[in-house]
């Protein structure tokens, strides 16, 4: 596609925003309509970035702009993304979707072929994928044998449409399945409802056909925030920490890593020698990351997508599979057996706790100080 590239939002929310904010550095596009059904917060987002020589229109209907702009960045809510993106690619435009790409799997894969079929990017918005922690995994990111990550927020008071699997464990769910293509073999998972309607706190055990197993937390009624993963593998193991970032990693010797290591060869006294193992045996790096603003580089990744004809770098493949093992994790979580014999009110997330037998045994007067 030659000449700039004419992209409107789709919400007004909080990421609706940011992507309008950032669209204005992005090189060969322009933002050209803001969309929202509340027009005011639509108009304060287009007047924000108008210029006279690069106008921005707002509207309320995002169906009356459609021949104004030749993509667009769905930042609507979750319910809304596969009628908006299904009615966008029949009419030719490119999309960038924000994670989840949709709330059913079976939209999802629609959705995916498509763009496909039309020859159109579609983009899904799994801002982890260009975090420079993940990027710099190298060599351990290859042949990954277990992955263990947890994913933690404050109550964020939005997003609320969804649970916490598709609000935040989606993240690390993505990056997972982009380590490899095998199918999963087994889930099992468990969460709570605890302010929402829907699951605040989860946990996921994946296993895969290729051998590699994932366990999953996410939380977003943590008390403090937590973006990490450890990954195993041949190499030796690294740890990440999304949100500073920074990637640590332990590398192999040679010995460890074809099991020719025999601890009793190397010392009689296996107390003293912690030392000489990782000088010698596992040997720690810290890397220094430069920070990055990880939805900046997706943008660029979505606008020379569409100029060169090429595939991004998580496509609605890719974010169509992530929701559909979503989905079988938010199934096995519907029916988490609490207890031994439940009720109908003791299975999935929403299970209402029994009460503890040593409350109705033991009198107040007896209990501890």
């Amino acid at each position: 596609m030659t000449g700039q590239l004419r992209v409107a939002v789709i919400g007004g929310g909080h990421l609706g925003r940011i992507h309008a904010k950032l669209l204005t550095q992005v090189e060969g596009a322009s933002l050209v309509a803001v969309c929202d059904p509340d027009l005011p917060a639509a108009q304060a987002i287009a007047a924000t970035h108008a210029t006279q020589s690069s106008p921005v229109t707002a509207y309320a209907e995002y169906r009356q702009a459609i021949e104004s702009f030749d993509a667009a960045i769905i930042a609507a809510p979750t319910g809304y993304h596969a009628e908006i993106a299904s009615t966008l690619l029949k009419a030719g435009k490119h999309l960038f979707v924000e994670k989840p790409l949709t709330h059913e799997a079976d939209d999802a894969k629609r959705l995916a072929m498509l763009a496909s079929a039309r020859q159109l990017v579609l983009q899904v918005g799994h801002v982890e994928r260009f975090n420079p922690a993940f990027t710099a995994l190298d060599q351990f990111g290859v042949d990954v044998k277990y992955v263990e990550a947890t994913r933690a927020s404050r109550f964020p008071g939005r997003c609320l449409d969804v649970g916490v699997v598709m609000d935040l464990m989606i993240h690390d769910l993505d990056l997972v399945l982009s380590l490899t293509s095998a199918s999963v073999r087994s889930i099992s998972a468990s969460g709570l409802s605890v302010v929402s309607d829907h699951e605040d706190i989860a946990e996921a055990r994946l296993e895969f056909e290729c051998g590699m197993v994932a366990n999953l937390k996410a939380s977003r009624v943590s008390p403090a925030p937590a973006r990490e993963m450890v990954l195993y593998s041949p190499a030796g193991f690294a740890q990440i920490d999304f949100g500073k970032p920074a990637l640590a990693t332990v590398r192999a010797s040679d010995s460890l890593a074809k099991r020719e290591f025999s601890l009793a060869s190397e010392t009689d006294n296996p107390l003293k020698y912690a030392d000489s193992l990782f000088d010698e045996h596992l040997v720690c790096e810290l890397q220094e990351l430069e920070p990055r603003n990880a939805i900046l580089d997706e943008l660029h990744d979505f606008v020379i997508s569409i100029q060169c004809g090429g595939i991004p770098v998580c496509d609605g493949s890719a974010g169509a599979r992530a929701v559909a093992v979503a989905e079988s994790i938010l199934q096995s979580i519907d029916q988490r057996r609490w207890y031994t014999y439940p009720s109908e009110s003791e299975i999935g997330s929403a299970a209402r706790p029994r009460r503890r037998i040593e409350q109705d045994r033991v009198a107040p007067s007896r209990r501890a100080a």
